[in-house]
């Protein structure tokens, strides 16, 4: 007899999944048995996504939505419902950067950052939760950042949006545990994605002199604490940032 898999039954969605993290954290959840809602704005990743996720033996189904908007947001939450039958996971993991010193930063590069990375998971956030909280069950997962905990010059605008999540889901961590809801936070630290390779020698001997493992993340890494935060090895685990960041923050 075959041993069934952790997620098997279950609608994750997944925002900013057609490459990087969100492609890995996709995958990751679709091999351990979940269905996956692909969202993005790349609409051809997204779909070459939904093809891995269905070679996979999962259903998978690309979404082209600006998390930003409010509005396509809860029209988001109702189509991916009634293609898959339920939403019980979501994962925010769609971010932005627009970095720069404070004092030449505009107001356009810090309004755009914090209304994809903050109001956007506010977004999926609330629709997902009327779902949510009808079944009486659900898994919340957001991506925060070391960045979020720490600060860094340059980054004003990243680093208090994901302050900001990591606030926002302490609290909504609060309100959704008496309804069977858990609400997590992921915060990576210097992951090896297409973004940070193409950061400076310099800047990555400066990450790496910082990290006590030695080495970069992977996208497999953080996908594996998404996963582990999504099954039901984590029942008991809501309100919480789980550092994935090689010891960085010690």
């Amino acid at each position: 007899m075959s041993k069934s898999l952790p997620l098997e039954g279950e609608t994750a969605l997944v925002t900013g999944a057609a490459r990087g993290i969100g492609k890995a954290i996709a995958l990751k959840l679709a091999g351990n048995g979940a269905d996956i809602a692909v969202v993005d704005l790349l609409v051809v990743e997204a779909a070459q996504v939904v093809e891995q996720i269905k070679e996979l033996g999962r259903r998978g189904q690309a979404f082209a939505v600006d998390i930003s908007n409010s509005e396509a947001v809860r029209q988001l939450v109702d189509d991916v419902t009634a293609h898959f039958g339920g939403l019980t996971i979501l994962v925010n993991n769609a971010g932005i950067t627009k970095d720069g010193l404070l004092i030449r930063m505009s107001d356009d590069d810090w309004d755009r950052v914090m209304s994809v990375n903050l109001k956007g998971t506010f977004n999926c956030i609330k629709a997902a939760a009327r779902v949510m909280i009808k079944a009486r069950r659900g898994r919340i997962i957001n991506m925060a950042s070391v960045v979020g905990v720490m600060g860094n010059a340059g980054q004003a605008n990243y680093a208090s949006s994901k302050a900001g999540v990591i606030g926002l889901t302490k609290s909504v961590a609060k309100e959704l545990a008496a309804r069977g809801i858990t609400v997590n936070a992921i915060a990576p630290g210097y992951i090896d994605t297409d973004m940070t390779r193409g950061l400076s020698d310099q800047a990555k001997d400066s990450f790496l002199k910082g990290i006590p493992l030695g080495r970069p993340g992977t996208a497999e890494d953080v996908a594996a604490a998404v996963v582990f935060l999504a099954s039901p090895g984590a029942n008991y685990i809501t309100g919480q940032v789980l550092h994935v960041d090689g010891g960085l923050l010690m």
